[in-house]
């Protein structure tokens, strides 16, 4: 449990520094995240990032396993 702590916290600050990099490359800004703006503010729900991330990272995480 104590690695697997360790290693997401470490996971997240790596995607912390690689940001600016990220968004270069459309996340956040996919096809299908939802964006409500109005005067007195917004709202963002990035379904399709999710996914993406959620995909890769099941692949990773299957590569690894076997």
């Amino acid at each position: 449990m104590q690695r697997a702590l360790i290693l997401t916290g470490l996971l997240l600050v790596a995607a912390g520094l690689l940001w600016p990099w990220l968004t270069k490359l459309g996340f956040g800004r996919l096809p299908g995240d939802i964006r409500i703006e109005s005067e007195s503010g917004g709202f963002y729900f990035p379904i399709v990032t999710c996914l993406v991330i959620s995909v890769v990272l099941s692949l990773v995480l299957w590569f690894f396993r076997r």
